[in-house]
């Protein structure tokens, strides 16, 4: 398994439930073809270096992964039939120093992402007591 990194641009136009769908569908392509995700960083939207398909800006997300060799050629594949990217590189990470820049990138990657991860929790968590304190008032109100 050799490590990889890809940077996909996702269309500006979609809303966030859409870009969000469309990179899950990124990683299902990856994971499908035997990839383990390690890390994934959204940079956001941002403005492109030159105009595609008359788009001016674009949704950046950067994903590390490791997969074998034989699948990159059907992932890379797959992003060209996918219409919902503008742009897509593949990145591959060979030699020892290259590896392990890598796991500089997706410990950095999964730092960033911890803190919105318990934010998410934290939401999670507050939505599931709303939801059980909800219902008991309503059974009160009707004794």
């Amino acid at each position: 398994m050799r490590h990889y990194e890809n940077l996909v641009i996702v269309k500006p136009t979609f809303t966030a439930e859409e870009i969000q769908a469309s990179i899950k569908a990124v990683e299902e392509t990856i994971t499908s073809n035997g990839g383990e995700i390690a890390a994934t960083s959204a940079m956001g939207m941002r403005k492109l270096a030159y105009p595609i398909d008359k788009n001016e800006r674009g949704y950046y997300q950067v994903i590390y992964y490791s997969v074998a060799p034989a699948a990159i050629s059907e992932i890379e594949r797959r992003f060209r039939i996918n219409e919902d990217l503008l742009r897509f590189v593949t990145i591959k990470y060979d030699t020892n120093r290259e590896i392990t820049a890598w796991n500089k990138l997706v410990e950095k990657a999964n730092k960033a992402a911890a803190p919105v991860k318990e934010e998410a929790k934290e939401e999670i968590k507050e939505e599931a007591k709303a939801e059980t304190e909800a219902p008991a008032a309503p059974a009160e109100q009707e004794a």
